[in-house]
């Protein structure tokens, strides 16, 4: 649903940001002139294994408790945007797929509900398809004509955007550059049920999987299991086994990121995610591989971190709510 405005209006909504693991509720205010304020974000466990039903309550409780606070702030959000995980119709606002990361979500009718019951306009979009937005029109691609956004962490998700505007494709799963063939996932099962995907070797998850399966100590010192933060410090420690899982991570992402250039051309390749923070190992590779197979003319694509970090997918949730990212023109004032 479109919000309509007054030009002069502020425009306070509620944001919401829907992961496998957490979902963060606060309030975004965009401003024409200014950079979008986010604040007042609370964050709680999706618990995402106890069901899609069960997600969405919480979704529904987040919200709510979003419009209490913002009532005793003396603010009124006029409408709920929406960042979720999975595949979005972001006309309708339905899940129409999500993976095993997030069971019974698919099929959920996300906007219609939060509607229902919070009596205010929602817009629902893919979780990085949104996080693309807030970066392409307020972070690192903000002077820039096109970005090709991918986030890496636990999963690895993409999105082009050209002018503002994202690519959705013909079924809205445009982007899910993790479910492109990888040379170095050759054989090896995907969480989406395909074989040799990106995803399952250079997502946090494969560099853990692969660190292990060269011999790696499966444990911190304070008994934890290992995670990719340890990994990356062990690397930088001289630990040839961490280094070695780290370079097959940034090698096979940077070979896709190189043919992706070839196809798309964008003004410049942003990178966010906690695998993006991986040190010089997973740099190295990543970029060496970008450049055995970028073509000549998109060599010199320059590959910058996001600048947004959480706020990212808040902020392009709400500027999905006030002028869509699937249309073909900027949302005006009436």
């Amino acid at each position: 649903m479109i919000v309509s405005y007054e030009c002069d209006a502020r425009r306070t909504a509620v944001a919401v940001d829907i992961g496998g693991t957490k979902i963060a509720c606060g309030l975004v205010d965009l401003d024409a002139e200014k950079m979008p304020q986010v604040h007042d974000v609370k964050k709680i466990p999706t618990e995402a294994d106890l069901g899609g039903a069960h997600v969405l309550e919480l979704v529904i409780q987040s919200i709510k408790d979003a419009l209490v606070r913002a009532e005793e702030r003396g603010e009124k959000p006029v409408g709920v945007g929406i960042s979720s995980a999975g595949v979005v119709d972001p006309r309708s606002g339905n899940i129409t797929f999500a993976n095993d990361l997030m069971p019974g979500w698919g099929g959920t009718s996300l906007g219609t509900v939060v509607t229902e019951s919070c009596g205010l306009p929602c817009a629902v979009l893919n979780d990085v398809h949104a996080h693309a937005l807030g970066e392409a029109r307020h972070g690192g691609g903000k002077e820039l004509p096109s970005v090709l956004v991918v986030a890496v962490g636990t999963g690895i998700g993409g999105a082009f955007v050209n002018h503002g505007i994202i690519m959705l494709g013909a079924h809205d799963e445009a982007g899910h550059i993790g479910h492109v063939a990888a040379l170095a996932a050759a054989g090896v099962a995907c969480s989406c049920g395909a074989t040799g995907h990106l995803e399952p070797v250079a997502a946090g998850p494969g560099i853990i999987r692969e660190y292990l399966r060269l011999g790696g100590i499966d444990s911190c010192d304070d008994g934890s299991p290992v995670d990719g933060a340890e990994i990356d410090f062990r690397a930088n420690n001289g630990d040839v086994r961490a280094q070695a899982a780290e370079e097959l991570s940034g090698r096979a992402l940077g070979e896709v990121l190189g043919s992706m250039c070839n196809m798309l051309d964008p003004a410049a390749i942003i990178l966010s995610g906690s695998v993006a923070e991986c040190g010089p190992y997973w740099q190295n590779a990543l970029h060496a591989a970008f450049e055995s197979q970028a073509m000549p003319p998109v060599k010199s694509t320059p590959i910058i971190k996001g600048v947004l970090g959480g706020r990212a997918p808040l902020i392009g949730a709400v500027e999905n709510l006030f002028d869509p990212a699937y249309l073909e023109t900027r949302n005006t004032c009436h």
